[in-house]
């Protein structure tokens, strides 16, 4: 019985406010939909262009790195554009709630980077690096906002990075209606 309750205190209290859920169906949904549409946007065309230019310059290591990197930018956005286009079609009302959350139950939102202190990353394109810092940004706030609306433990949530100042002030417009 201990344990059980131990359970229940980490979990969301369904009568507290989840404003990242208020967000999500609110006009504030509209700049992370259309931040994370344009980053998918913008890597396609660096890594089918300027990208491609610059990994043939690249060391053998830096190479290998930036094709293991670019799976894994591509993986990492498409699974925020999909995550992106479940909530616009609950918001639209083209997918019922509980529809949306067993579809969101197949996209990863846990796509990692090998990080600036392997081998050859700062050999990387300044302009690459930005792109997946960004990426994992955009990913850390979509988790965060994913993890409230769906009831994740307050314990994962507290863990959730970003700009904490913006995502409140996003938070509180979004409470208080102002946009």
């Amino acid at each position: 019985m201990m344990e059980q309750t131990h359970r229940s205190e980490n979990r969301v209290p369904d009568n507290m406010i989840r404003l990242s859920e208020r967000m999500v169906f609110s006009d504030s949904f509209k700049p992370l939909y259309s931040e994370g549409m344009a980053l998918v946007e913008e890597a396609a065309a660096y890594l089918d262009g300027e990208g491609k230019d610059a990994a043939r310059s690249l060391s053998h290591k830096a190479a290998t790195l930036y094709a293991a990197e670019s799976m894994r930018l591509t993986s990492r956005l498409m699974h925020i554009a999909s995550w992106l286009l479940l909530l616009r079609a609950s918001r639209s009302g083209d997918m019922p709630r509980e529809m949306v959350a067993k579809e969101k139950a197949k996209v990863s939102l846990e796509t990692h980077s090998a990080g600036e202190k392997t081998a050859g990353w700062k050999e990387l394109p300044q302009a690459f690096r930005d792109m997946i810092a960004h990426s994992l940004h955009l990913q850390d706030r979509v988790r965060c906002m994913d993890g409230d609306s769906y009831h994740q433990p307050i314990r994962e949530l507290v863990e959730c990075k970003g700009n904490p100042v913006s995502d409140q002030i996003i938070l509180l417009r979004t409470a208080f209606g102002s946009n």
